[in-house]
């Protein structure tokens, strides 16, 4: 018998681009087959490999050779007649990897071949893994991979009457977050291995807990891409950190914010002392929204903390109704064109700053930095005066103003009457009117989730007609991603914001709205849904004859949230500054659920008991057996805080949910 390993080499954009310059040829020490484009400016210098073994007893490097003339993988021509392939590897052929070993096999039996593909930094580097993996045991080295996955994503297991929450939250989502998001970058919508600037901060604070060092290096890592002024690459490429530079409001924000949950939630204050230098690269012209270009070595660095400060002090601007300017765009890119001349201003922008400015404060003043806390606590005051003055538009929060001062996201807009990033963000950082704010979810709920359809849209009406020019928004059809359909990032804000108002019915009927196994219980919903229904989906269609169509699966940072927005805040698990803070928010008829969470060492096993059938409330603790009032044991606003062990592998937690009486 013979079997053959196949692969069709791309090694740059696309095959086309690639082939002419792609070359094959054997290693002479290994025996492996080396691919490699010299003419790829960000791979130039790499080496891609395919082995199988050290078993191959022939090889070609020639696609044409091994599939035939129109030939396919159904039925290759080279494995047709059994012969040897000819050996043929070099420049100008069709590239491909092909390797060929014969074996006799006797009547029962079995065998096992091993096929090696990879790249690696040179030839010998590639070597060396090509030597190494031969010489490994393959089945301990795997087992070592899924001991691996299951530490990270067995660090916090649930177990509630939601079956279909317990399933996403008790490895898929992080799985997601980790493997998709953070590591590989990349998914079936979207390939390019580029790190976003807000993307991989906001997937970091879903790991921080369970992998302090990945977020670390993320936080350290965008802080290195951020340009002596104080703005950042939205995007850029790791191999040469090729990247955008933009007008966008909000990226450079989320460091700071990104910064203060790592600090909370690990005390890792040494962080903030890391020296990172700064990028140094053209301006923006006046009028122009956006340059690719390799940036260069400022010749100059500042610690963490500075580069923190200087984001926030570059997004202190305010426009005429004294609220932050939308630039190109805040966290909604589509929206590109609302504040492109400079005028234009974001409400969402205002109450993102506030809760960004609220969280980094308190670092600030521990370091005695005074001027800074006098400005940003001045600023966040006129802040929440502006938003309370003008973005109240009756029912609910707009969204901003157009650079000519049309407002959007008004009651008087025919399109784009109400965002919900607008009314959730309003709750989020606890500074704006509570009335308001409450008033304002309520009419995110009305206006914009739908129990008929299930979804629960990012705004309404989606943009079509209106002579106004939000942004490249406008190009996707009505319904379609962030034109008017369901954006699951942005609805999982709004799921923290009605736990964080106590509405548990409301945010875990919304949460399970969201969770993607409950798009494909039956056939019928599956030929609906059309996407897998064990990951999340960025968004979701919401007009005919799309309703309810998925989109944009895997890479999407919603994975992350709706991991926080599930244990942080709907079961209301958390640390944060050496505690295990207790504060749940659920659905009034749920009897009870459970919590393990493995942190620094210790696994917690929290039980939480709800024999009164409320949403929230904690009127008993107890800790390893004993019943806490003191002790270290706080009580605060109806939840608990409990210090975290650092002196046993195991802690024992038991929390009665009841309406706490009035003294």
């Amino acid at each position: 018998l013979t079997v053959a390993a196949y692969a069709a080499w791309v090694l740059g954009p696309s095959r086309a681009a690639a082939a002419p310059f792609t070359v094959t040829r054997v290693d002479p020490a290994s025996g492996a087959m080396f691919a490699a484009n010299a003419w790829y400016p960000a791979f130039a210098g790499r080496t891609a490999f395919l082995d199988l073994g050290g078993r191959q007893a022939s090889y070609t490097g020639d696609r044409r050779e091994f599939l035939g003339r129109n030939g396919s993988l159904d039925d290759p021509a080279a494995m047709a007649g059994g012969a040897p392939f000819s050996n043929r590897v070099g420049a100008g052929l069709d590239p491909c990897g092909a390797m060929q070993t014969g074996f006799l096999l006797d009547d029962g039996a079995s065998i096992e071949i091993v096929c090696l593909l990879g790249e690696a930094t040179g030839d010998d580097a590639a070597r060396a893994l090509v030597e190494r993996y031969r010489a490994a045991d393959l089945d301990a080295v795997l087992a070592e991979v899924r001991d691996d996955w299951a530490d990270v994503l067995g660090a916090v297991q649930v177990s509630t009457p939601d079956r279909s929450l317990d399933i996403m939250t008790n490895g898929w989502l992080l799985y997601q977050t980790l493997a998709c998001r953070i590591r590989a970058r990349a998914g079936f919508y979207q390939a390019s291995g580029a790190y976003g600037f807000r993307d991989q901060l906001q997937d970091v604070m879903a790991v921080a807990s369970v992998r302090p060092a990945i977020a670390r290096a993320q936080i350290v890592r965008a802080a290195g891409r951020q340009f002596i002024e104080g703005d950042v690459q939205h995007w850029w490429l790791p191999q040469a950190g090729n990247g955008v530079r933009t007008r966008f409001a909000d990226d450079r924000v989320w460091l700071a914010l990104v910064t203060a949950h790592y600090l909370e939630t690990t005390g890792d204050a040494a962080v903030l002392e890391e020296d990172i230098a700064f990028l140094g690269g053209p301006m923006l012209a006046p009028g122009e929204m956006e340059n690719f270009f390799q940036p260069g070595d400022a010749g100059v660095s500042a610690s963490l903390y500075e580069h923190c400060a200087r984001a926030l002090d570059a997004s202190l601007a305010t426009g005429a109704h004294g609220l932050p300017l939308f630039g190109g765009g805040d966290w909604n890119d589509g929206m590109n064109r609302v504040g492109h001349h400079g005028v234009g201003e974001s409400v969402w922008m205002g109450w993102f700053l506030d809760t960004s400015l609220a969280a980094f404060l308190p670092i600030a003043a521990a370091r005695g930095d005074t001027s800074r806390v006098a400005a940003w606590t001045a600023h966040m005051a006129a802040l929440r005066a502006a938003l309370d003055r003008e973005a109240w538009d009756g029912d609910w929060y707009r969204r901003g103003w157009f650079d000519d001062g049309t407002p959007l996201g008004s009651a008087t807009s025919d399109e784009c009457r109400i965002d919900s990033i607008a009314q959730s963000w309003a709750v989020l950082p606890g500074g704006g009117d509570p009335v308001r704010a409450r008033r304002a979810m309520a009419s995110a709920c009305r206006e914009l989730v739908s129990s008929e359809t299930g979804l629960a849209l990012l705004f309404a009406p989606p943009f079509d007609h209106t002579p106004l020019d939000p942004g490249y928004i406008k190009g996707y059809p009505p319904g379609i991603r962030e034109n008017g359909g369901q954006y699951t990032h942005a609805a999982l804000w709004s799921v923290i914001a009605l736990a964080k108002l106590g509405e548990g019915n409301q945010a875990g009927a919304l949460l399970a709205m969201l969770n993607p196994i409950n798009h494909g219980l039956t056939p019928a919903e599956l030929h609906r849904y059309k996407v897998e229904p064990y990951v999340v989906a960025a968004d979701v269609y919401s007009r005919s004859p799309n309703v309810g169509r998925g989109g944009w699966t895997w890479y999407t940072g919603a994975a992350g949230w709706m991991q926080r927005a599930s244990i942080e805040h709907v079961l209301g698990v958390r640390i944060r500054n050496d505690f295990i803070e207790i504060d749940p928010c659920i659905p009034d008829h749920w009897p009870a659920f459970d919590v393990s969470l493995r942190h620094a060492g210790c696994l917690y096993d929290i039980s939480v008991i709800n024999p009164n059938g409320v949403s929230g409330g904690i009127v008993a603790a107890e800790v390893d057996g004993v019943a806490r009032l003191t002790g270290g044991v706080e009580f605060p606003a109806g939840g608990v805080r409990i210090p975290c062990r650092h002196d046993a592998p195991r802690c024992v937690i038991k929390i009665i949910l009841g309406r706490p009486e009035k003294h």
